[in-house]
């Protein structure tokens, strides 16, 4: 049997089965599609062992997507390469308005071969995990968002309005458990919401707590204790951070990092017009809102608040004046940014940007050579 030296092959993914294209290499090599087969370890066992006696080398992939890493682990066990595809980064031509299984593996398979696809972070098991727990607290927390929701709306509708300014803290909620309603359907409706509020904040603290367990053997930790020195973000915010973005070295330089967390402006230049729109708003979504959360906190001057001391301290004095020279420079710039009129929102995803380049800078001090997270 001829025995070809290199074959690209993709797979188009779903729940059930999946559409293999393959193609030889060279710019005229062969272009075929292979069918579907179940989307099992058996049948992708029998495929690559297949293609592997007819074909010295192949390099595989598919898209990110609900499926899952197990198939490129699978395929990376048996000792080919394979790359999982960011989906929005495919090169796609406008005019195509027709899409299929097997249009959409041909299409793949040309794009991998002509080195035009753009793959993805993967993480290890572990690490999978930690990120699947922060997304459940993640989960949770819109769900306490959307309860309380439920319980302000019903409220309004019967114009009962609290005194107060701060809501849902202890005032607020000695308030709501002391109403009295007139009709008793009402009053079993506003019970089960409040109740409802309880078991969700209940479920978000023992996420939480599950999160600062499982941090202690986690290789990421020490970076984890490092993060926190900068102002904004606690240890659920470090490790929900990190949990998203994995190692941060295989940024070379915090302009990547930004890049990823689509902080960088938009663009559209031509011959001598240049345009430049709102950020890009690519990668991890997650991730992005954590970073602009953090960067409202330096709007207020520089300082090391009670609740910041004992966690900075906990932190290697290297973050700690990477944090501090953080502080100066963010809370200055903010202020700058302000009195120039720029809209607050335009003004913390600037920190936000800027903020993004302290914690790389943190990251590089001390994990470099020892960073131990998967690339």
């Amino acid at each position: 049997m001829e025995h070809h030296s290199e074959a690209f092959v993709a797979l188009d993914t779903a729940k059930l089965r999946n559409a293999v294209a393959i193609a030889d290499a060279g710019r005229n090599g062969e272009i075929r599609y292979l069918g579907e087969i179940d989307n099992t370890e058996a049948e992708t066992r029998k495929l690559v062992a297949k293609l592997a006696s007819k074909h010295a080398r192949l390099t595989f992939c598919y898209e990110a997507g609900p499926t899952g890493y197990g198939l490129y682990r699978l395929i990376k066990s048996i000792g080919h390469d394979c790359i999982v595809v960011a989906p929005s980064l495919i090169p796609s031509k406008p005019g195509d308005r027709v899409k299929t299984n097997r249009r959409d593996a041909v299409n793949l398979v040309k794009l991998l071969r002509a080195g035009e696809l753009t793959a993805v972070w993967v993480p290890d098991e572990r690490h999978e995990a930690m990120r699947d727990l922060v997304r459940a607290r993640d989960a949770a927390v819109k769900d306490y968002r959307i309860k309380r929701q439920n319980v302000s709306s019903l409220l309004l509708r019967l114009g009962r309005h609290y005194p107060g300014k701060k809501t849902w803290g202890r005032t607020h909620i000695n308030w709501l458990t002391g109403l009295k309603l007139e009709h008793r359907e009402q009053r079993i409706a506003f019970e089960e919401m409040l109740l409802a509020v309880r078991q969700v904040r209940e479920r978000i603290e023992r996420l939480e707590q599950a999160m600062r367990e499982a941090v202690a053997d986690w290789t990421l930790a020490p970076v984890i204790e490092a993060v926190q020195a900068m102002r904004g973000i606690d240890m659920v915010g470090a490790i929900a951070f990190l949990a998203e973005l994995g190692d941060l070295s295989r940024f070379e330089n915090p302009r990547q990092l930004m890049a990823y967390l689509g902080l960088t402006p938009s663009e559209r230049s031509t011959g001598e017009s240049v345009k430049r729109g709102g950020i890009t708003k690519a990668g991890n979504t997650r991730a992005r809102r954590l970073l602009i959360e953090a960067a409202w906190s330096y709007r207020f001057p520089p300082r090391v608040s009670k609740d910041m001391q004992t966690r900075i301290g906990a932190a290697p004095r290297t973050a700690r004046e990477i944090a501090w020279k953080a502080q100066m420079r963010l809370c200055g710039r903010f202020r700058t940014l302000t009195r120039k009129g720029k809209r607050p929102t335009i003004v913390v995803t600037a920190i936000a940007r800027e903020l993004s380049a302290f914690i790389w800078a943190i990251n590089r001090e001390f994990v470099g050579s020892h960073a131990t997270a998967n690339r």
